[in-house]
């Protein structure tokens, strides 16, 4: 668990982070989102000691972070950044190695999480273990920073912009990858991003901030539904809010018994998608399949628009 209480940092007289507290829960995704200059990237590196704040604290495990030197503290800690920040002169597992040499693990258990790193990122270990950074496309690269990051099985990463340089065919599926991988080792994530669609796809809760405040610290749903302030609902775009809650729920929330004509769509499909694809077709209905193929009911446009439409 992170506890953040109170955190300051000032730089002369402007407050870059004014008195921020919030918790993250072991195993949550945290996503801090907001404008550039929002204080966001400030507050992330304060977790690790990158920056040091001028007052407040952060506990992890109940662990005041100032009574740990700072190089313990960051190599207990995932770090990965936006544009990877591989060693360019270091193959890539030996950048995946970096901080499992650091903390004096042996080779041959620092060779065999490398290799276990790079198939859980499918890259195959015989292919990439010893190429370049350079030989790698962007998608490939970002990935490697990523296993970097995890190699020591460190409880907590932080992330700072790390798709945001990617494009929007690659960035979806390293999202998608993220999550698959937090899911597998439970590990506690705290990730920076400008892009709310980013926030609410990754996020157990979000944190926007907004000038060095913390404007409002919540679950997507809620962070949809009721926005704190004027800023939060811009942030959303007050258009896009019905979707947005659509994007959050899945097909088997809406199905109900019956047979429906057409191609079929998932169970696990998003209700934004069984929307979309029911204004295309014109149907009224979709037939409904789980995992297997196997059908298990339908669901209506009707139904799916007022899911939108009510308050949460």
């Amino acid at each position: 668990m992170i506890e953040i209480e109170a955190l300051t940092k000032d730089y002369l007289e402007l407050t870059v982070v004014d008195r921020v507290s919030l918790t993250v829960a072991d195993g949550e995704i945290a996503v801090i989102v907001g404008t550039s200059g929002s204080g966001k990237t400030t507050l992330l590196r304060m977790i690790n000691r990158l920056i040091e704040p001028t007052s407040g604290t952060v506990k992890i495990d109940g662990q005041d972070t100032r009574a740990v030197p700072a190089f313990e503290l960051r190599r207990r800690i995932g770090y990965a950044i936006q544009g990877h920040g591989l060693f360019p002169h270091r193959t890539v597992g030996q950048n995946i190695a970096t901080v499992p040499t650091l903390l004096g693990w042996d080779k041959a258990k620092i060779a065999a999480r490398v290799d276990e790193l790079l198939e859980l990122f499918q890259l195959p270990a015989a292919e990439f273990r010893d190429r370049m950074p350079s030989e790698l496309s962007g998608g490939q690269q970002q990935r490697v920073g990523v296993a970097r990051a995890l190699a020591a099985e460190p409880k907590l990463l932080l992330m700072d912009e790390p798709f945001g340089a990617l494009d929007p065919i690659i960035r979806a599926k390293a999202q998608s990858d993220l999550l698959a991988i937090q899911k597998r080792f439970g590990t506690t994530i705290v990730l920076v991003t400008h892009d709310m669609e980013e926030a609410i796809h990754l996020g157990s809760r979000i944190a926007v901030m907004d000038r060095g405040k913390l404007l409002q610290y919540a679950p997507p749903d809620e962070i949809i539904a009721r926005p704190a302030t004027p800023f939060v609902a811009e942030l959303i775009g007050t258009g896009e809010r019905p979707f947005r809650l659509l994007s959050l729920g899945k097909v088997r929330d809406l199905v109900e018994p019956g047979p429906a004509q057409g191609e079929p769509i998932s169970a696990d499909a998003s209700l934004r998608d069984a929307y979309a694809e029911c204004l295309w077709t014109g149907r009224e209905m979709l037939p409904v399949v789980d995992a297997d193929g196997a059908s298990i009911g339908r669901i209506r446009r009707d139904d799916i628009a007022h899911k939108a439409e009510r308050p949460q």
